[in-house]
């Protein structure tokens, strides 16, 4: 205590960083003396505590496409590992590849063996259990254990636009094959932003114009039009796509997000023009 308390109390009275900023903490350390502790914020909020070569390192670009299909349509997600970091790392790096999105449902990274009855739950959820807890997952009952537990349903390759699909799964290919080689020269930041902005244009180029599809009352708020959403897109395997993934929850909620005010919108096209013309 007599090490963490000032450590937390430096921690406490120091100003929160802006995103890319560092805050130093002095920090008493038995004979050793003060030491000074740098702590980095992300740039980007949405990567912090993410690190997605370790799903590269462990996953082939293709069962993490199928994962990512699963959890856009908010299927049942179990992940095993032996470690509990391994868990925990590779479920945060999933619930990663979602934004702007996020998953609305149970998500537990690592399950407590209190808590090992959640995969029998019928709702959607993403969990990590430690492999040495398999034998009692399924001892569960079969009938309500056996839908949840495999690792496919077996349409993975069909929910995603094709085309899409390939150009996904094209760049997590090249992270891939160069994790091994690269991973002790690159910082783990500029990996992390490059396999994000690969499934970030996913949604783009599918859903990226719903703000053209809410209709404004006097009122400032908007009213979502679905139809003409779906309609919108040329491609018929995105039109498909776009109708299973808009009745989802991270869906509604992201939508119910964007139908409560127009400045917000309005702000960012603005931004977005001034940085086209600058």
């Amino acid at each position: 205590m007599a090490v963490i308390y000032p450590f937390m109390q430096g921690l406490r009275e120091s100003p929160f960083p802006a995103p890319g900023k560092t805050v130093t903490i002095k920090s008493f350390i038995p004979e050793s003396g003060t030491e000074l502790i740098e702590l980095t914020r992300p740039v980007d909020a949405h990567l912090e505590h993410v690190e997605f070569q370790a799903l590269l390192q462990r996953l082939s670009p293709q069962l993490i496409l199928h994962i990512f299909a699963s959890a856009v349509l908010e299927r049942r997600l179990i992940f095993l590992a032996e470690e509990l970091s391994v868990l925990s790392q590779c479920i945060h790096a999933v619930a990663a590849l979602l934004y702007p999105f996020t998953w609305a449902h149970t998500y537990i990274p690592v399950v407590p063996e209190c808590l090992l009855d959640t995969v029998c739950c019928p709702t959607p959820f993403m969990v990590g259990i430690q492999m040495r807890h398999l034998e009692r997952v399924l001892d569960q009952p079969m009938e309500e254990v056996s839908t949840h537990f495999a690792l496919q349903v077996g349409d993975e390759e069909e929910i995603l636009p094709i085309k899409l699909q390939n150009e996904v799964l094209m760049s997590l290919s090249r992270h891939h094959s160069n994790n091994n080689v690269q991973s002790k020269h690159s910082a783990s930041e500029q990996v992390n932003a490059l396999v994000s902005e690969a499934f970030v244009q996913f949604f783009v180029r599918t859903v990226g114009h719903y703000a053209a599809h809410i209709k404004w009352g006097r009122s400032g708020r908007g009213a979502f039009q679905e139809r003409a959403f779906c309609k919108a897109l040329a491609s018929k395997t995105s039109r498909r796509f776009v109708k299973k993934f808009v009745k989802t929850n991270m869906f509604s909620l992201f939508i119910e997000e964007a139908e409560k005010s127009r400045i917000p919108q309005e702000e960012y096209h603005e931004q977005k023009k001034h940085r086209r013309e600058s």
